[in-house]
């Protein structure tokens, strides 16, 4: 044992902030801290969102589904600033209760009716579309088993891996090292697949590759942790073309443009409320997001 081995308390209590990057919005209870309703817009699908690969997953499916031609994909996306705590107003919490973006609300029943989970919202989407989920039993099975893949692997590689390496206050080896561990045997799993096939799921375009691209393909990019080279993705041959294939995409460049309120303004779309604020720039209306 070591000077700094930290010891657990027989019971733990919430003390202080954890500290790191997002401290100021982790907490042990859930709930509301303010009253704030969300905003709804003029079409049935209103999303609740921010860029994030979670939230990326959810505006490449819409946007696909309207290159698709199905007008009953529009949407309006509001912008959710989790840094500001904007998941924990009560609206919000409606929505979802467990706080964490993004949230779909469908405004086409009565009553409406509230999707939350990425996974979830895809899958809601898929369904009540008919696009991007194969309709024979064994084909949609093998792309759910890959998208309850990534809502069960994507945690250590953001919350574990992504965590520990880019984001905590101090820098250990262990914890490093065992996340960096997992998430290259996922990769692995990831490279194997697709030597065999074009898409994570077979031959077709699914809600499962909507879903692990933003994830994976973020690190392949090195948009994600600053991590490309430590975790060598380039030796993942088969995970860096797929991952430039759908990159090319014009729906999911317009996707990952979507509730982005960082990065280069040519890329920002803080929110969405028609496909024409694509040309007219919805970020320049509505500031910079620093107010």
């Amino acid at each position: 044992m070591t000077d700094n081995t930290y010891t657990p308390p027989r019971v733990w209590k919430w003390d202080a902030e954890s500290g790191g990057q997002f401290a100021s919005i982790n907490r042990p209870v859930a709930g509301p801290t303010h009253e704030k309703a969300l905003p709804v817009g003029r079409h049935p699908l209103q999303l609740y969102s921010l860029a994030t690969p979670n939230g990326v997953k959810v505006t490449i499916m819409l946007e696909e589904l309207l290159a698709l031609g199905q007008s009953g994909a529009e949407y309006d996306a509001h912008l959710i600033r989790i840094t500001e705590g904007d998941q924990f107003g009560s609206g919000f919490v409606e929505a979802n209760p467990n706080s964490k973006i993004p949230a779909l609300v469908d405004h086409s029943t009565t009553p409406p009716i509230r999707v939350f989970e990425s996974g979830s919202i895809l899958l809601y989407l898929a369904e009540k579309f008919g696009d991007f989920l194969p309709h024979t039993p064994a084909q949609r099975t093998e792309c759910l088993n890959w998208l309850f893949w990534q809502m069960g692997s994507a945690p250590f590689l953001g919350g574990g891996f992504g965590h520990f390496y880019a984001y905590a206050p101090e820098k250990y080896e262990y914890p490093i090292n065992r996340y960096a561990m997992e998430v290259k045997r996922q990769f692995d799993v990831l490279d194997r697949q697709l030597a065999e096939h074009p898409y994570v799921a077979g031959s077709e375009y699914t809600i499962a590759d909507m879903a692990i691209w933003p994830w994976y393909g973020a690190v392949v990019r090195n948009e994600a942790y600053d991590a490309a080279e430590f975790l060598d993705v380039q030796s993942y041959r088969n995970v860096v073309r797929w991952t430039e294939e759908i990159a090319a995409r014009p729906a999911v460049q317009r996707g990952r443009m979507v509730n982005r309120a960082w990065g280069e303004p040519s890329e920002q779309l803080r929110e969405r409320h028609d496909a024409g604020d694509f040309e007219t720039k919805t970020w320049d209306k509505i500031g910079d997001g620093s107010e």
